[in-house]
């Protein structure tokens, strides 16, 4: 096992303070290894986290029976076998404090077959809290990554538990508390490698010399980084809410319009004039759109008439609407969700009697629009621990499904969340994010919104949300779902009727103006370069020099693979 480096890093919070932090650790895995990675973060505050030395600082509970063995290669590791059910690990007291989040990882591995495996903290006020989940294997060893967040001080405990009759097998395990000033840096310091570019201009006249302190002004024209919302029909006609929107995001989701039971409520009667009215609205603001969805998984979706179908009548009726959906705005559209929900549901699957539908879906949605990204849009994998039917290791399964299946070979495939968040668990929110991220597909949040039960705390939760979506290297799009209505919004409000900000809205509004800082004027130097730290979008660059019969305009798109190695040369044509 390789050695995992950990260093100490300055982080200048307050004036005349300054905090010690560990740096966060995105290491993940979503292959179920012959042996565990090292512990992250050493253990952090896990006392003897890879068994080294026996059971000490673990304790055994009641009717559990627990030791430590060696794999053949002389790793060491817990195992434990309970009399009843669930089945228990060993586990460990912890102190924990107040306002901290902690980052939970553990490699686990089961007796015999397979077992959904919990991590569970016992919180000081004694509440019972699921910090992560795995589908453990036996022979192999599989990460587990979650975490919590402790809002008071005390005595915790900390254990993993299944349903399953098996032994449990743990090694490796880790806890690392981070107050929640360091983690809010961790967030701005990714956000900050993730956003922005460092380049270089170089100004030059028409001779092809370089313009020394010639003057540069610089324009962000479209930011690079997707956030989008929620829209729907009410703006065709409501001029206000299309200023609201159009002067706000850069990506759509129709929250209805586009699905099957809007565009074809009766059978063969298929109307897409509001849907095709609303794409023309989002053109022609450069705004781009997300087609959701071509077909939703979950029973409660089916429109009427399509219940009663038999297998071919439904095999019929889906051929006649993807044909009919994905032609229409193939081209038109960055992205598909395909099969909503296809964790949660299985409709198409059980009434056709075709377990890969949804993978055969993938393919004829891919022969006909070559050009969008196809999401498996999916709720509960990243809002909540506890939902064992979208864990992250099953949304892995089901994508590997998909892609393996005969022909979906280099698919664009992207991983989509749709992040209908209460209470967030902001360590397992990023943890989860780590894992996914090994699927080497993009990421995007799809459907953000926080529940109004969370009263006063629902702004609060919103930006923690955002900000964690903006600040993981591997999240490339955040679209909300906070669509206006008449009658008041699905879950979450940004404005009032009049389309005045609301607080969620205000909050909106600053983090785009946030997203959105740079600099806005520059000099060159002797060489006629400028350095500049610039946000990812499409730039205008207005350069005046004393030798030029005019100021010139350039247009430069800074991303990722820009490079202050590399100069980018303002030629002027005089």
């Amino acid at each position: 096992m390789g050695k995992l480096l950990t260093f100490l890093l300055c982080i200048s919070l307050f004036e005349g303070w300054m905090v010690m932090s560990v740096p966060y650790d995105h290491t993940a895995s979503i292959e179920c290894l012959s042996s565990p990675m090292n512990s992250l973060y050493k253990g952090g505050i896990i006392q003897n986290s890879e068994f080294n030395s026996g059971l000490m600082g673990w304790l055994v509970p009641v009717g559990v029976q627990a030791g430590v063995s060696s794999s053949p290669s002389g790793n060491k590791y817990a195992s434990a076998k309970s009399k009843g059910q669930p089945s228990r690990s060993v586990y460990q007291k912890i102190q924990m404090q107040t306002n901290t989040h902690y980052a939970l990882s553990a490699w686990l591995q089961v007796s015999s077959g397979t077992a959904e495996v919990k991590a569970m903290f016992q919180a000081p006020n004694g509440a019972y809290i699921i910090g992560g989940t795995t589908v453990a294997k036996s022979g192999c060893w599989s990460m587990l990554k979650g975490g919590m967040t402790a809002y008071s001080s005390g005595q915790a405990e900390f254990f993993f538990e299944t349903d399953g009759v098996v032994d449990i097998l743990v090694d490796s395990v880790s806890l690392q508390p981070f107050s929640f000033a360091e983690w809010k840096n961790h967030s701005r310091l990714s956000a900050d490698k993730a956003r922005k570019s460092t380049v270089k201009v170089l100004a030059r006249g028409p001779d092809g010399v370089p313009l020394a302190k010639a003057n540069v002004r610089i324009e962000l024209l479209r930011p690079g980084f997707p956030l989008g919302n929620a829209m729907t029909k009410e703006i065709l006609d409501i001029p206000a809410y299309e200023k609201w929107f159009t002067s706000r995001f850069t990506v759509a989701s129709f929250e209805n319009e586009m699905k099957w039971y809007y565009t074809e409520w009766k059978r063969d009667h298929e109307d897409y004039t509001v849907p095709d009215a609303m794409l023309r609205l989002a053109q022609k603001h450069n705004i781009k759109v997300r087609g959701h969805n071509v077909f939703w998984d979950t029973n409660n979706t089916q429109m009427a008439w399509v219940n009663p179908l038999s297998p071919d009548q439904l095999r019929a009726a889906m051929q006649k609407r993807l044909n009919s959906v994905v032609t229409r705005y193939a081209g038109k559209v960055i992205a598909w969700d395909v099969m909503n929900e296809n964790l949660h549901g299985e409709f198409y699957e059980t009434r056709l009697g075709t377990p890969n539908v949804s993978a055969q879906i993938y393919q004829q949605v891919a022969q006909i629009d070559g050009t969008a990204t196809l999401f498996m849009n999916e709720f509960s994998t990243l809002e909540w621990a506890g939902d064992m039917t979208a864990m992250s290791s099953k949304y892995v399964r089901k994508m590997e499904e998909i892609r393996s299946y005969p022909g979906n070979a280099g698919l664009k495939l992207a991983v989509g969340l749709e992040s209908h968040f209460s209470t967030p668990n902001i360590p397992y929110v990023r943890a989860t994010l780590d894992m996914l991220a090994q699927l080497k597909l993009p990421i995007w949040l799809t459907e953000v919104d926080v529940s109004p039960k969370t009263g006063p705390y629902q702004v609060e939760y919103l930006e923690d949300v955002l900000r964690e979506g903006y600040g993981h290297p591997n999240v490339e799009g955040i679209v909300m779902w906070a669509a206006w209505h008449k009658h008041g919004c699905y879950v979450m409000c940004l404005t009032d009727k009049d389309f005045n900000n609301l607080p969620a809205g205000n909050l909106v509004d600053k983090l785009i103006a946030e997203w959105k800082t740079h600099p806005e004027a520059a000099t060159t130097d002797a060489n006629g370069v400028a350095e500049l730290d610039l946000v990812h979008g499409d730039y205008s660059f207005t350069v005046t020099h004393p030798s030029l019969h005019s100021p010139t305009v350039h247009t430069l798109t800074v991303d990722a693979s820009s490079s202050s190695s590399l100069e980018h040369a303002l030629g002027i044509q005089d």
